[in-house]
């Protein structure tokens, strides 16, 4: 024992300074050849599947990008300068390609260096509405397709602060687009401006569980500055850039029109704001209005919504999930609990759903009523409509086929919808006369389009159900052999366009026929990583001590030699935990052999081609049966997952399985500090962006419904924090110096390494300037690739 902690002092001397004046670094060249690519396209379809739509972006966002002016506001991360979601991804150009043709063409008159953002197809599909930011606002662009000419139509910046800045009118011809008000007041500098008095929250005494969220309006000052971000001026804009005013300055949360285009339903956020839950929980008002902007209707109004009943199937009272019906000219259909929102009490049935007719004179009229909570409702073009509703507890979904005609239903689905073997697919759909998105009922069938997955792999399919008898009759199943077919849409009854690939094939748009199986290419993008083509790569399942199935996707070196494997390999295992009701589900795998190998900073794919062998995406399912959470006995799991895992690996041969280590992001760093303090199976571990103080979230995390003072054994026994002066294994901690995910604030990796640090643990902590809960900067990406590289080279190979 005294000689191990000497070999590990020895080995972090490097890491025993307080603080490191460090630069920006690189990876090695193995990794930086696949790190550093060039990402293909992005492919936006028409529902004709006529028009394909390339988007291209770069690769990363640069330091630059994330050091823009940023406010955080109720949950928002805007830029004021440009009033655009901070985090937002841009395109820097657009091509565009009928699927008939085989070459793309680059679109005209886009602006310089364009930043593109949220495309949208208009009714008719012969343009394409986008945003462009600039330096200082958000402009509306629109691209006609027939003569792929874009040109900017907006006079004045548009406000994206809240997301999608517009809506195309059922016309073509004309846009609803939220602007910058033109009096808007300026911006209230809270290091300039004084306060006027402190302060004051008050509880009436209500229980709540509401989760710890991060940026929250804290003052009155940034109320008083959400509320000049948020608020906006509608204004009605045709595609040739003529403009007026169609309703004053609010904060819009939602735009949407009615099937037919003649009525237009706003929800607006009111007063009292909130210091403890986000913009979505704020009152709102929800009101109909014509086509000239005349009101019709109030339909909703919600309170503050900071009180909540504990448990994820409890939900507010009062109408929810109003929306448009499709298949409808003008309908309303929205959902009531019936239950008072509350899970724990005992009702026949749980929600009740409503339909409402324009223009809203008469009361609203009962629909269906679920026994679970309700979860959403797909139209049809024949007279059917499917209903879907579940349960978290139970994680049990239930789907039911409602005739139009006579109100009668039945139940055409009852599973637990972790259970990926008995997934039914989803249903094919068309437009119908409003454009909308419906299932498409011919002759009394809709077709469903499954993933396919089963025990003996993944099969995706086609099949056919009659809507009277309920009979099911497969169509189509794709068997092709050492690659992977996903159908994205039947196109005809002898066509479908899939998207093929395989481990070092990338993935590429086909068009197959079904009769006799020949595909068609469509795409030709180009693999970016051929340096790991020739990597070995396996599906392993294997068992958990207690019987439970486990897989993982192993990686070896090229030109590893299998069948004598007489040089023993580095193990590294990157897994996030997942929580399950049985033990039948959490052994299903979804993992494809198949897929295109497709390195990114998520896993250790990279290390591959540095000598080491790589399981990715195990398996670690936390199992909680009939009464029993799983997180009960989460640590026990945990660490039998672990075990299980290097078991296998070792059992094939292929490692030293004294040099295993183990890594994760958010909760996957979670696991990995629990793995490095309560088992000794591995030299190291990097943990990326977690939380380790779950007092620190007491109103429950991930899927703990209960809290702290529930269970205070379990968040204590689950908190690595609490169990510091256990933890001596080298451990790498990085985490996003802006991290804006519920829960995993930056302050619980810094407390984390304080506490280590004191209690004498080899450990090391990277905060990487300007990002969030996800990495973003090349410079940050390459330099977490370079830590990662540096530590598991001293840990395992040295």
């Amino acid at each position: 024992m005294r000689k191990t902690l000497i070999a590990v002092a020895l080995l972090f001397i490097s890491f025993a300074s307080a603080q490191e004046n460090i630069t920006y670094q690189k990876p090695s060249a193995e990794i930086m050849k696949l790190a550093d690519f060039e990402r293909a396209p992005s492919v936006m379809m028409d529902s004709k599947r006529d028009w394909m739509i390339f988007s291209y972006r770069p690769t990363y966002k640069s330091l630059d990008d994330l050091n823009q002016d940023e406010m955080k506001l109720a949950g928002l991360r805007v830029n004021p300068v440009t009033n655009i979601s901070s985090s937002i991804t841009y395109a820097n150009n657009l091509k565009t390609r009928r699927l008939k043709d085989k070459t793309e063409a680059q679109v005209k008159g886009l602006p310089t260096n364009p930043k593109i953002a949220y495309m949208s197809f208009s009714p008719d599909e012969k343009k394409l509405a986008f945003t462009n930011t600039t330096a200082n606002a958000v402009e509306l662009w629109i691209l006609d397709l027939s003569s792929n000419t874009a040109k900017k139509i907006s006079s004045q910046p548009l406000n994206a602060n809240l997301g999608g800045p517009f809506t195309w009118m059922s016309d073509s011809e004309h846009l609803i687009v939220k602007q910058i008000p033109a009096n808007r007041p300026e911006l209230i500098d809270d290091k300039k401006s004084l306060p006027t008095g402190p302060t004051v929250s008050n509880s009436d005494g209500k229980v709540s569980q509401n989760r710890t969220y991060q940026d929250l309006l804290k003052n009155p000052q940034d109320e008083a500055n959400f509320e000049t971000l948020a608020k906006s001026e509608l204004v009605k804009i045709s595609i040739d850039g003529k403009e007026e005013k169609f309703k004053s300055a609010e904060i819009y949360s939602s735009m949407n029109f009615s099937p037919d285009g003649n009525y237009l339903m706003l929800t607006t956020i009111q007063k009292p704001y909130s210091y403890i839950v986000p913009l979505n929980r704020f009152p709102m008002t929800t009101v109909v209005y014509d086509q000239a902007g005349n009101m019709v209707k109030t339909v909703n109004e919600t309170p503050l919504n900071e009180i909540m009943p504990k448990g994820f199937s409890s939900v507010r009272t009062g109408k929810r999930n109003v929306s448009w019906r499709d298949d409808q000219a003008s309908t309303l259909v929205f959902a009531e609990a019936l239950d008072g929102g509350d899970q724990a009490k005992e009702v026949e049935f749980r929600d009740e759903i409503f339909l409402w007719e324009a223009p809203f004179s008469s009361a609203p009229k009962s629909f269906f009523k679920t026994k679970q909570r309700y979860n959403d409702i797909e139209w049809s073009n024949g007279n059917i409509a499917i209903v879907s509703d579940s349960w978290y507890d139970t994680r049990n979904t239930k789907s039911y086929l409602i005739n139009l005609t006579d109100g009668t239903s039945k139940t055409i689905d009852d599973r637990n919808y972790q259970d990926v073997y008995s997934d039914p697919g989803n249903f094919a759909d068309t437009k119908n006369k409003f454009g909308r998105n419906v299932i498409d009922v011919k002759n009394n069938t809709v077709k469903l389009v499954g993933a396919g997955f089963t025990k003996d792999g993944q099969f995706p399919f086609i099949d056919e159900l009659n809507i009277q008898s309920l009979g099911k009759k497969r169509i189509y199943t794709s068997k092709l052999k050492n690659s992977k077919e996903s159908i994205i849409d039947i196109l005809d009854d002898k066509t479908v366009l899939v998207v093929e690939q395989s481990a070092s094939q990338y993935p590429n748009y086909y068009v197959r026929n079904l009769k006799n199986g020949k595909a068609t290419a469509v795409t030709n993008f180009e693999n970016p990583f051929e340096s790991i083509k020739n990597v070995y790569k396996e599906v392993i399942t294997y068992k958990r001590k207690d019987g439970v199935v486990l897989s993982g996707t192993l990686y070896l070196p090229a030109n590893y030699d299998r069948k004598n494997h007489k040089e023993k390999l580095p193990l590294l295992i990157w897994a996030y935990p997942t929580e399950y009701k049985d033990k039948a589900t959490a052994g299903q795998s979804t993992q494809n052999p198949y897929d295109f190998t497709f390195p990114s900073y998520g896993s250790f794919i990279y290390w591959v081609t540095k000598g080491y062998a790589v399981l990715d995406d195990a398996s670690f399912p936390i199992i909680g049966e009939g009464t029993t959470e799983p997180n009960d006995t989460f640590v026990t799991q945990l660490v039998a997952n672990g075990k299980a895992a290097i078991d296998a690996v070792d059992k094939l041969g292929y490692i030293d399985r004294n040099k295993v280590a183990v890594g994760g992001h958010s909760y996957g760093a979670f696991m990995t500090a629990n793995l490095l303090t309560h088992s000794n199976d591995y030299a190291c571990g990097i943990a990326r962006s977690g939380a380790y103080n779950r007092t620190l979230t007491p109103f429950g995390f991930q899927s703990e419904q209960r809290n702290y003072w529930d269970v205070p054994e379990i968040y204590n026994t689950m908190s690595p924090f609490m169990q510091a002066h256990k933890m001596k294994t080298p451990m790498l901690l990085i985490h996003g110096e802006a991290d804006n995910n519920p829960g995993t604030f930056t302050l619980q990796t810094e407390r984390y390494f304080q506490a280590l640090k004191n209690l004498g643990a080899p450990v090391r902590m990277v905060l990487l300037p300007k990002e969030a809960h996800g990495y973003a900067a090349r410079e940050n990406v390459l330099h977490t690739l370079w830590e990662q590289d540096q530590f598991l080279e001293k840990c395992l190979k040295k």
